[in-house]
């Protein structure tokens, strides 16, 4: 049902102008063809989306600037994310590099003086050439980081993004500006935000999902690698 559900929708993704939105279709689709690999119109439609992003990519990169817009806004790791999967499942290696090298340049953006995980801040963003907004820190920001760096991690071998991923990770557990947790372990649910002197005191979903399907998909990793480093006997 759910599968007839998606196909069912797809067909209105064609009319959607935002790049997040692309994104987002194209990391549902990837799960999509995991059980449904012969379906030839999400190919399509894969393809077309895909070729969408990674020209807006190749339109508005500069030296100083490999980014999708002129601005970091949020969820920005998702952008990147969607052209590291898509690359790598659709055997184009332009747009896998195109998504790995955009990811590498936002690890380095949102990586603090301290070494710590810094995203960008909700209250004015970053606009190039422009000051960049510290605060109000989102928790979709660590997670959607967590994820993209985890993907990067697989399609590459590389080590280096699982400790992107471990560093964006242990933003929620306190290795952040202010010191302090945004996960809770009394309640299980994650604080709101960081702002410039407090955590939220609110533990809203969105935040308390960003937290778990984080701490899911490092869970899930750290086990491939522990099985995948076991010495034989």
């Amino acid at each position: 049902m759910a599968g007839q559900l998606f196909v069912q929708g797809l067909p209105a993704v064609s009319e959607f102008t935002s790049p997040r939105a692309w994104a987002f279709t194209l990391l549902g689709i990837h799960e999509y063809l995991r059980k449904m690999g012969g379906d030839r119109q999400v190919h399509q439609s894969r393809e077309a989306l895909t070729a969408r992003l990674f020209d807006l990519l190749q339109r508005c990169m500069k030296p100083d600037w490999p980014w999708f817009e002129d601005e970091l806004t949020y969820d920005n790791a998702k952008l990147a994310h969607a052209l590291i999967l898509s690359g790598h499942a659709s055997e184009q290696p332009s747009v896998l590099e195109g998504g790995l090298k955009s990811l590498r340049w936002l690890v380095e953006v949102q990586t603090s003086e301290n070494g710590h995980f810094r995203p960008i801040g909700s209250n004015g963003f970053y606009r190039r050439g422009g000051a960049r907004a510290k605060f109000d820190q989102q928790p979709v920001e660590a997670q959607a980081m967590v994820s993209a760096c985890l993907e990067a991690y697989r399609v590459t071998s590389d080590a280096w993004w699982y400790e992107q991923a471990h560093r964006a990770f242990d933003w929620f557990l306190g290795w952040n500006d202010l010191g302090l947790e945004l996960y809770s372990p009394g309640t299980g649910g994650c604080r709101d935000a960081l702002h410039v002197d407090r955590v939220n005191g609110n533990e809203g979903a969105e935040s308390t999902l960003a937290f778990l399907l984080a701490l899911a998909e490092m869970r899930l990793m750290q086990d491939t690698v522990a099985v995948f480093n076991e010495p034989v006997r």
